[in-house]
């Protein structure tokens, strides 16, 4: 059983629908339960056999709690808010997780880092986060090491989604308003889509619960932090480009935007004050780990405009 808080947000939402075409039994919720609250949370871990939120179509002998998987985030710059979600909350998530013998997988950021630089940042840099998400995203890693040991922390990088807020749907909004938009030259990404996340997440646990080890061939995946972003990098401008190009071909822009680069005063605002240009992660890791060929950030973000057209 598959504890998913968290299941109406961009990722979350998109872990759910994996989850439900995977038919892995899970129950699911979201702000209803303040993970504030550590009585809170194991009220709601100790009762879930019977829990209104609970599956009916589930036998109670599946329903003990083996899995949690945290999608709870603030990305807001109220600090005392981001360090009560996304430090206080994810703390108290991994106790109640060591406490029923749940293994954990903890969605966090890529602005643990600092984001400056031209190489991808690898698990093993050194954390330097600037702004209120990548603080308490980072505190919040600190303290879910410290609680328990069966953990998968998941960093992923620039997600857009369904979510009317993600940045792919803000700019095509923005295409069909402008005649022209001035779009950064200088910040450089791996856009990365949300239904990528959600099947590395069941490929995770997937593996996790059928390997027949620890080590060799068919092993579990080392617990620990991993990055995730779909393959490849690009600057915000030609991003913006190919995103024109695609939403054109598939009729969801509809008037003669153009694109024009600019090195400062962009009238699309993407890096959230985070104090830094470069987002892109190296994924050796995960891709090691779970054996198989992340997609591009181009396949993905046609198959994504495709969907949303439909």
């Amino acid at each position: 059983m598959i504890w998913l808080l968290g299941n109406k947000g961009l990722i979350g939402s998109e872990i759910q629908n994996a989850l439900s075409e995977n038919k892995l039994p899970f129950v699911a919720s979201d702000i209803e339960i303040d993970i504030s609250s550590p009585d809170a949370l194991e009220s709601f871990a100790s009762s879930v056999d019977t829990s209104s939120y609970f599956p009916s179509n589930i036998p109670r002998s599946q329903r003990k709690i083996k899995w949690i998987i945290n999608c709870v985030s603030y990305s807001g710059d109220d600090s005392d808010k981001a360090h009560l979600v996304n430090s206080v909350g994810a703390c108290n998530i991994a106790r109640v997780a060591r406490k029923i013998g749940a293994k954990l997988i903890h969605i966090s950021s890529e602005y643990v880092y600092n984001n400056k630089g031209n190489e991808p940042f690898t698990e093993d840099c050194v954390k330097a986060p600037e702004n209120c998400l990548g603080i308490s995203k980072s505190e919040g890693e600190d303290l879910i090491s410290k609680e328990m040991t069966q953990y998968y922390i998941i960093r992923p990088s620039c997600v857009y989604g369904r979510n009317d807020e993600s940045f792919v749907n803000s700019l095509l909004s923005k295409m069909n308003e402008n005649s022209e938009l001035a779009i950064s030259s200088k910040i450089r990404f791996s856009p990365t889509w949300a239904s990528d996340v959600a099947s590395v997440i069941i490929r995770l646990i997937d593996k996790t619960d059928h390997a027949k080890g620890f080590i060799g061939a068919g092993s579990t995946p080392a617990f620990g932090v991993y990055n995730f972003s779909d393959t490849g990098d690009v600057s915000l401008y030609d991003f913006a480009v190919e995103l024109l190009k695609i939403g054109r071909k598939t009729g969801i822009i509809s008037n003669d935007c153009k694109i024009l680069s600019e090195s400062s005063n962009s009238d699309f605002d993407f890096d959230l004050n985070a104090g830094g240009e470069y987002f892109v992660l190296n994924n050796d890791k995960i891709s090691a780990a779970l054996k198989f060929r992340i997609p591009s950030w181009q396949k993905s973000l046609e198959k994504y405009i495709k969907s949303i057209k439909f």
